[in-house]
């Protein structure tokens, strides 16, 4: 039982200092897809701006990235409807190395991040 109890404590105090530290990037580059006709669009927003993507408005709130690998992986958070409509079909956190973690659910769209837009890349 002991054992178990320090193995529970070792684990945890390993894994929260493994945790990276994240800076707020200035923007994000997204890329849709169109499903029926298999085109693709790359966009780049700026945090709080809105772009057309397809037939969606897609909304960037924030871009954030490992800061000891900027380009490693990208987190966003998001907001997606359809144009002309109130309801957001999509309103959270996007990770670019995992998109089928936390997706878009739409029958015709796709969107995922690609990257922070950061000093670097540029």
């Amino acid at each position: 039982m002991i054992r178990a109890l320090v193995l529970i404590a070792v684990l945890a105090a390993s894994s929260a200092s493994a945790q990276d530290t994240v800076v707020s990037a200035s923007g994000a580059m997204l890329r849709g897809l169109d499903k029926v006709n298999g085109q693709t669009f790359d966009v780049e927003l700026g945090n709080g701006e809105t772009a057309e993507v397809f037939g969606l408005d897609v909304a960037l709130g924030d871009c954030r990235y490992p800061a000891d690998n900027p380009t490693g992986d990208a987190f966003a958070f998001l907001t997606i409807w359809e144009q002309g409509k109130q309801q957001a079909l999509f309103d959270g956190w996007m990770i670019a190395t995992a998109p089928a973690l936390n997706a878009l659910d739409h029958n015709r769209y796709d969107v995922w991040v690609i990257r922070c837009i950061t000093p670097s890349a540029d």
